[in-house]
């Protein structure tokens, strides 16, 4: 599906397939750069943080205003994106924030949303319970619908990407990058099946990665965790667990979220919470059975007629958390032309594009918008997540 054709000289080589590289190539190269995008698997490959066949597009970030207007951005430019490749990979099936009694996260999301003109509908909980009585709202005081938020269809949206990028002009090579060496200014990359590659910079959006290719710099700044999630089969002929008639639901107080059947894949389900540290090369993807207990568990509470629906898909993938949650989007400090690209910390997919957007103002050498909080000098090495 990818196809490989090197040339030694690039304005820029983008290292990671990833969403946050695949939308940076695909952004560098329709803005008059010859770029070289490197993946060691392929895009949205299993390993990745970016594979997977799901992710909520959402807008609520509490008070974190940064992100509400990343993820409006981003949701603009990922349909656009679609319309224009004539892929249906946006399901707009609403996103309801179930809001507990004490829980501050939802009034401030309902807050900014009102702030920056973005559709919501607030639901008491007899409301709630009328329009999707499939969900127990057991301890829930209120709810929060975004009509216009839904889920991306991720591992098929970030092929998307990388192939209008390649249909603009980028060079797809699969091939593994090695640890750069030297201090300044870097002149060319070296591939693990000996290719060297040139360019007048290099953007290192390699994820999970990124501590393995600069152990020395980013092994205490970037957590790569351990994130299990399971799919449940719905009854045949049963509309009330699929889009529209089921949400997206995030229950933020219980750390879990919820994606209706799409695509006949099961409803999806997970616990929104750091795993054990990872590695994305070695680490066993095999779902635990005390993963499993706990998400039934959930389920039952708040689906409980799936609580004994069959399994039909499970998944172990990874966050690649910084220590706030905030995005790395900086130089790194021994070259002037290497950029670090990651730290999704499990809420970046959807905001790709913006990320690209924001990687081709940095090169182009643009002062403006720059963000403190995606600077090398905020990522710490003890967590303390912040963001989500």
């Amino acid at each position: 599906m990818f196809t490989s054709k090197i040339i030694s000289t690039y304005d820029v080589a983008v290292v990671g397939a990833g969403v946050f590289g695949a939308w940076a190539a695909y952004q560098l190269q329709r803005s008059g750069k010859r770029v070289v995008l490197i993946d060691a698997h392929s895009p949205g490959h299993s390993r990745s943080s970016s594979g997977g066949e799901s992710r909520i597009m959402r807008m609520g970030y509490g008070a974190d205003e940064i992100y509400t207007r990343s993820a409006l951005r981003s949701l603009q430019l990922w349909q656009e994106l679609f319309e224009r490749t004539n892929q249906p990979l946006f399901h707009r099936t609403g996103v309801l924030w179930l809001a507990h009694e004490d829980d501050p996260y939802p009034v401030k999301c309902a807050q900014t949303l009102a702030k920056l003109g973005i559709a919501f509908e607030k639901l008491t909980a007899g409301e709630a319970n009328r329009r999707y009585p499939q969900i127990r709202l057991d301890r829930i005081a209120w709810a929060m619908l975004e009509p216009d938020s839904g889920v991306l269809v991720a591992r098929r949206a970030v092929q998307a990407v990388t192939l209008e990028a390649i249909k603009h002009g980028a060079e797809y090579l699969h091939d593994a990058v090695k640890t750069p060496n030297g201090k300044r200014r870097l002149d060319g990359i070296t591939t693990a099946s000996g290719r060297r590659i040139s360019a007048g910079n290099y953007v290192f959006a390699s994820g999970a990665w990124l501590p393995k290719i600069f152990p020395d710099l980013l092994t205490d700044r970037i957590h790569p965790t351990r994130q299990e999630v399971f799919f449940f089969g719905t009854p045949g002929g049963d509309p009330r667990f699929t889009s529209p008639t089921l949400p997206v639901w995030i229950d933020f107080k219980d750390e879990a979220y919820g994606l209706p059947d799409l695509e006949g894949r099961g409803v999806k389900v997970a616990i929104d919470r750091h795993g054990p540290l990872f590695d994305p090369d070695s680490g066993d993807r095999v779902v635990t059975s005390e993963g499993l207990a706990e998400v039934r568990r959930y389920l039952a509470r708040r689906l409980p007629e799936l609580r004994d629906s069959p399994v039909t898909e499970t998944r172990v993938c990874q966050y690649e958390n910084t220590s706030n949650g905030d995005f790395l989007i900086d130089l790194h400090p021994e070259f002037d032309n290497v950029w670090l690209v990651g730290g999704g910390s499990g809420h970046g997919f959807k905001h790709g594009p913006v990320v690209g957007e924001y990687v081709v103002a940095r090169l182009e050498g643009s002062s403006e918008g720059i963000e403190p909080r995606f600077s090398l000098g905020t990522k710490e090495s003890e967590q303390g997540r912040a963001v989500y």
